[in-house]
């Protein structure tokens, strides 16, 4: 009776301990995006494997895009036609042009030979009669001109926005990774046909990665934005290796106590997620668990 005795305050004095050797627990995570599928067409080749390291706007795969090509190429070929077809008016207006000039010429001979009384006043007349016609001939000319090159130049502009949003499908048929990061699941393979909105991949940063902590309302009071702590990660077995934090978030609402989640305070049922930055030295690994000094 004397030896349980003893073994059981040396029991509870343990556990004491090893509760207060932390402040909260939780798991690590990073910034996690999917990327999706833009197109509709087969996976012509996708040159990553889970845990490849990627870099934000390299291209990485691509999916088929040839009848979107064989579009945009059909619609440049009718523009160019297109933009060909635009008359040419000063050749178109040279004639007129001409007749009118040759008209102010005879008129300038006229009135010389009017004032030696070797012309009459209906030949001037009759000149000027022609240079007016032919100015307003020369004008409506010009106008539907103008009109036929305005028509053609906006159905120029039509297709061209065509083209742009036929640049744009062909954009999205290659698969580009949108940030800089690892792998963590690759969801489709080269020669897989891919629909708009499917899943291709998974990246993470894993450069920068946090540690979800969970902390009660008391442990709040001295806990704010850019406090710095000491966040242990553990391995397994004896492998635990501490780095240092800081608290990048703080949850607004409380939450309760996730299952696989212990809190300094056992009795509390409600708690508050708490995001810890930590540089990552190629260790730390997404899901690990760690545990928070303050």
């Amino acid at each position: 009776m004397k030896r349980i005795a003893y073994i059981l305050p040396l029991f509870l004095m343990t556990a004491c301990q090893e509760v207060a050797e932390y402040d909260a627990q939780g798991t690590f995570e990073a910034t996690e995006v999917t990327l999706s599928a833009e197109s509709n067409g087969k996976i012509l080749h996708f040159d990553v494997n889970e845990g490849d390291v990627v870099q934000s706007g390299v291209v990485v795969g691509a999916i088929d895009s040839i009848q979107i090509f064989q579009q945009r190429k059909q619609l440049i070929a009718q523009q160019a036609a297109l933009l060909n077809s635009r008359p040419d008016k000063e050749k178109q207006v040279a004639a007129i042009k001409q007749q009118i000039a040759t008209a102010n010429r005879e008129l300038q001979r006229v009135e010389s030979l009017l004032g030696d009384g070797a012309a009459t006043s209906k030949q001037r007349d009759d000149i000027k009669a022609q240079i007016n016609l032919l100015q307003d001939q020369l004008s409506a000319t010009l106008s539907t001109l103008d009109k036929n090159t305005s028509s053609i130049n906006n159905n120029a502009t039509a297709l061209e926005a065509q083209i742009a949003a036929l640049d744009d499908m062909l954009n999205k048929c290659r698969i580009i990774s949108p940030i800089n990061g690892t792998v963590l699941v690759k969801y489709a393979q080269a020669g897989e046909l891919a629909t708009i909105g499917k899943p291709l991949m998974k990246v993470a940063d894993l450069s920068q990665i946090y540690l979800r902590a969970y902390f009660t309302s008391d442990q709040l009071a001295h806990l704010n934005l850019g406090n710095e702590v000491t966040v242990t990660a553990d391995f397994g077995g004896d492998q635990r290796y501490d780095y240092k934090g800081k608290v990048a978030w703080i949850s607004s609402e409380s939450e309760f106590t996730p299952k696989t989640i212990q809190t300094k305070d056992t009795r509390a049922n409600l708690v508050y997620a708490v995001k810890i930055a930590v540089k990552n030295d190629g260790r730390l690994k997404v899901g690990l668990s760690g545990e928070v000094k303050l």
